[in-house]
């Protein structure tokens, strides 16, 4: 591993699973028509600020309302052909797939555990949408299968959760946190760079902050405007000024990339907007572009994940 960083790179997801399963595993995105606190009422109506009515873009309605088995089987033959997979993992992702009743997780968790070649699950949710009882649930299924919670936090600092109506809190994300790991499941932190408001400093401020947490997991985004979203009115009302540009998004992944311990996992490090929607900036459709500028900076800069970390 250190030869590794020496060279200029960072833990990546894939590498981590070959090296837990000795090959190649893939993600199969589920869709399981979940529904979210922060658009029902029941925390509020209006979803986060960046969320379209497919969950900021995250796959909802791709699936048209398969069955749990025939999403399964058509993304398993898709990887496949693409990746030559044999391995795989469950993924929930659309929305808060921690939000129904407990028998209803139960069935779904299980459904989408049950062939012989899923390895892992993950699932996606908001930290005020985690119970104890739907941990339980899930480190039951510790030690055949790996489980990872993917929480939702975006930033460390309130008064942007505020703006951007997460409807929770950083306490809230700390308390959800701790209680998934007395229970031993893995847990990865979704991170948003570029958020209305925040400066260079307040963004490696939510690194250094989970570099103080036993987390396991960073997915890395960068803000992207998508069209019938609160945020694509503000934009073009000119509430919000957003500017960053790919480079810039760059350079600040590798001094994020610094902040962290070198043990995280790094399961992603750019947004995948669909194209179709994307409003602003352009950039974020070139997901490979950015990957590799990112890579180059790593080089350049002779720098890796965890070279500025502090215990």
């Amino acid at each position: 591993m250190d030869k590794i960083y020496r060279l200029g790179w960072y833990r990546d997801f894939n590498g981590y699973l070959k090296d837990i399963f000795g090959q190649r595993v893939q993600k199969i995105t589920i869709d399981a028509g979940m529904g979210c606190p922060n658009r029902d009422g029941i925390i509020g109506s209006r979803g986060c600020i960046y969320c379209d009515a497919r969950g900021s873009g995250s796959g909802a309605f791709v699936n048209d309302h398969l069955s749990i088995e025939e999403q399964i089987i058509r993304g398993r033959e898709r990887l496949k052909k693409r990746y030559n997979a044999k391995l795989f993992m469950s993924y929930f992702q659309s929305y808060t797939n921690t939000y129904a009743p407990i028998e209803v997780l139960r069935k779904l968790y299980e459904e989408a555990l049950r062939y012989d070649d899923i390895v892992g699950l993950c699932v996606g949710t908001r930290p005020d949408c985690v119970e104890d009882a739907v941990l339980d649930i899930l480190a039951s299924y510790i030690p055949e299968k790996q489980v990872w919670l993917e929480l939702g936090l975006q930033s460390s600092h309130d008064n942007t959760l505020k703006f951007i109506n997460r409807g929770h809190s950083v306490e809230d994300f700390k308390a959800a946190f701790y209680r998934a790991k007395d229970r031993n499941l893995l847990v990865c932190a979704h991170v948003i760079l570029g958020l209305p408001g925040e400066t260079t400093e307040m963004m490696l401020d939510t690194a250094r902050f989970l570099g103080k947490l036993p987390i396991d997991g960073v997915k890395i985004h960068n803000l992207y405007v998508l069209a019938g979203t609160a945020l694509a009115e503000m934009l073009l009302h000119s509430k919000i000024f957003l500017s960053m540009d790919r480079d810039e998004y760059a350079e600040l992944v590798v001094s994020f990339l610094e902040l962290l311990p070198q043990n995280v996992i790094i399961q992603r490090l750019t947004g995948d907007p669909p194209p179709e929607g994307l409003i602003f900036p352009k950039w974020a459709s070139g997901k490979q572009i950015t990957l590799n500028l990112i890579k180059k900076n790593l080089m350049k800069r002779k720098t890796f994940q965890g070279a500025k970390f502090l215990h």
